[in-house]
């Protein structure tokens, strides 16, 4: 696949989307998980070796997991796999994927030993058939809320969304006009999606970029991993133009 050169593009981030790693409501011994457990439990080393509770962490039941996650294709996959084993499409291949959130969703809910991995927006709608397990990073175990999307608490699972927009075609009167409809629409557009606004001065600030065809990125083909919102914009705010 040929590299994107960012210097064709201009790059508006647009909302943040959390990833959530659900478990069915009778499991009430991994309502909280720490990165380091959610490694052990995902990465390729653990592979017909790492099966049961106990063995990732003693106090939990001696008994098999059944795990779920999104497919390998999907954007959901990536981050997973870069912010909990270290390296995109890293993981262990005994699971059930699925490029359809509400077949993991209902392969959750249907059995206590299941845990899996999906879109919060998915958790949102089925929050009364699964539970959203929280994360520690570190600085205590966090849920995946609005709040602490926004705040940037929920790490390593919370990731921001872009659209681009090719240079030759941002004077096309209607990619201007959806571009500007886009983000003077964005705090209510986000939401309905089940994702988190950026603050309302980001879109202007975006918009005010696409206007001036502001090109290049921030991250140089890199991942976001543990990225806040504040950091984003600042980061937008000093761009530099990225050529390769």
């Amino acid at each position: 696949m040929q590299k994107l050169r960012y210097s064709q593009y201009i790059e508006i981030p647009i909302a943040y989307d959390a990833l959530t790693v659900a478990i069915n409501p009778a499991n009430n011994w991994s309502t909280q998980m720490t990165a380091i457990e959610l490694k052990k439990m995902w990465e390729p080393a653990a592979q017909g070796k790492i099966t049961q509770w106990n063995q990732i962490n003693p106090a939990w039941p001696n008994e098999p997991f059944i795990l779920y996650g999104a497919d390998e294709d999907s954007g959901t996959f990536d981050y997973f796999t870069e912010a909990i084993v270290g390296q995109a499409k890293s993981i262990r291949k005994d699971f059930t994927q699925s490029e359809n959130d509400n077949y993991l969703v209902d392969g959750v809910a249907s059995n206590k030993n299941a845990i899996g991995f999906f879109g919060v927006g998915y958790y949102i709608e089925n929050q009364n058939r699964v539970t959203a397990v929280a994360i520690n990073n570190g600085k205590g175990a966090i849920l995946p809320f609005a709040d602490t999307v926004e705040d940037g608490s929920y790490q390593p699972l919370s990731r921001p969304v872009f659209i681009y927009v090719n240079i030759k075609s941002a004077d096309k009167p209607e990619v201007k006009e959806f571009v500007d409809f886009y983000l003077k629409n964005a705090l209510l557009l986000v939401k309905e999606v089940k994702f988190f606004p950026l603050l309302p001065r980001a879109y202007k600030t975006m918009l005010e970029h696409f206007n001036s065809k502001r090109v290049g990125t921030i991250f140089n083909g890199k991942p976001a991993i543990g990225l806040t919102i504040d950091e984003l914009i600042r980061r937008e705010g000093r761009l530099q133009y990225e050529n390769y």
